[in-house]
């Protein structure tokens, strides 16, 4: 039910801006969201919002407290926006276009916040890598020099690392999952490469989702890392279908 209503004060707080058929709103919520993925559409809205209501819902419903709601703008199908809030960690990241921004003990008195700023974390057996609790179903890891960790929140993992809280992710999520935290890792020096490819993520397509079973889900896995450890951590992962 939360989820719920987070995503009906997020749609009355926009109901003005989302008249203008230039705005369109990508909410998981919103059982109609497949028929938004068709490329004329996208070609034809200026302002995409995402929102995830609650990133992290298992952990929410076991009174864990890594879990998050993000909120995300893209001008022209590229990242320009993002909230991301952890209510019970009182942190707060956010990107308001030109520089992002890291807040803790965000909405009280004694709030502290600090510009985020390209990391670039040296690895070491220290170092930890994100990823998504689908990981093994396809890939394997080489683990001797640094690890990995699943947290199962997508927005942990996209928004710790530009902080210096881990040195990257693995992720295949939805757009609401990574839309908020897009334009905060970017300001982090962290870029989307296509495990596949190598090819960077800058902007969204309908060709990059899928329609079905999960409508709006990335078709491939991505790395999200710093350029200088990009080919670092992508020979530690290991694709399984090929052995």
């Amino acid at each position: 039910m939360a989820d719920k209503k987070i995503s009906k004060l997020c749609h009355e707080a926009l109901a003005k801006t989302l008249k203008d058929p230039a705005h369109l709103l990508i909410d998981e919520e919103d059982p109609l969201i497949e028929e938004y993925l068709d490329q004329k559409r996208l070609d034809q809205t200026s302002y995409l919002w995402a929102i995830d209501p609650i990133d992290g819902t298992r952990l929410y419903a076991n009174r864990m407290p890594m879990f998050g709601i993000s909120f995300g703008l893209l001008k022209d199908l590229k990242p320009l926006l993002g909230v991301v809030y952890f209510p019970v960690l009182r942190e707060l990241f956010y990107c308001d276009g030109k520089n992002a921004y890291y807040v803790q003990n965000a909405f009280t008195p004694k709030h502290t916040r600090i510009k985020i700023v390209p990391v670039e974390e040296t690895l070491s057996p220290k170092s930890i890598f994100f990823c998504n609790d689908t990981f093994f179903n396809k890939y394997g890891w080489k683990d001797k020099d640094f690890h990995i960790m699943i947290n199962a929140c997508a927005v942990v993992n996209l928004c710790w690392p530009s902080i210096g809280r881990g040195v990257g992710c693995f992720m295949k999520s939805s757009l609401w999952d990574f839309a908020g935290s897009w334009p905060i890792a970017q300001k982090a020096g962290l870029d989307f490469r296509s495990v596949k490819t190598g090819q960077v993520m800058s902007s969204v397509h309908a060709n990059l989702f899928q329609r079905s079973p999960k409508p709006w889900e990335l078709n491939e896995y991505y790395l999200i890392s710093s350029q200088k450890n990009y080919s670092a951590i992508q020979s530690k992962i290991v694709d399984l279908s090929t052995r």
